[in-house]
This record gives C-alpha cells, structure tokens and sequence, in this order.
C-alpha cells in the first residue's frame, strides 16, 4: 500500500470515527462511513484497491475502530454512577 494511501486512511478515520454505543448504530455508521472514505479516497486519486490490499474491508475496519471508540468511552459514562 503506497504511503499517500496509509496517511489518507488513518487521518480520515481519526477525523471521522466518534463514538457510537448501540451495535446497530456502529454498523450503520461504518456503513456510510464507508462509502464517504472511498468517495473521498477516489477524489484524491488513492485507488481503494491499494487501500483494501493493506486493511481488506474498510467497513469492517471503521466498525472496528468505532467499536475501539465505544469501548474507550465506556468507563466514563460508568464514572457518572455513584459509588457504593
């Protein structure tokens, strides 16, 4: 995968993916999220072939990383409980 590809990708995903809780709306969130990265993959000239030979799917990489998102966030909204 070139390194133009790479950069593209990782500061995509890094401006895009936020936190989403319910699974559904992460698959629907990676979902468009998706189509977005390869649409504006294509307008900067990054072939997705080069970007699926490193990652594979795209999809499954930003619910991935939504899921990553979810889970690090999880802890604060434990910490607004009271404790016992």
């Amino acid at each position: 995968m070139s390194e133009h590809a790479i950069e593209f990708l990782r500061g995509w995903i890094g401006e895009k993916v936020q936190c989403q809780h319910s699974p559904l709306r992460i698959e629907k969130q990676a979902e468009t999220l998706a189509k977005e990265c390869c649409a504006k993959a294509a307008e900067e000239g990054i072939l997705l072939e080069d970007i699926q030979e490193e990652v594979g799917d795209i999809q499954e990489l930003i619910a991935s990383r939504l899921e990553e998102v979810a889970e690090e966030n999880a802890p604060e909204a434990k910490s607004d409980k009271p404790s016992e």
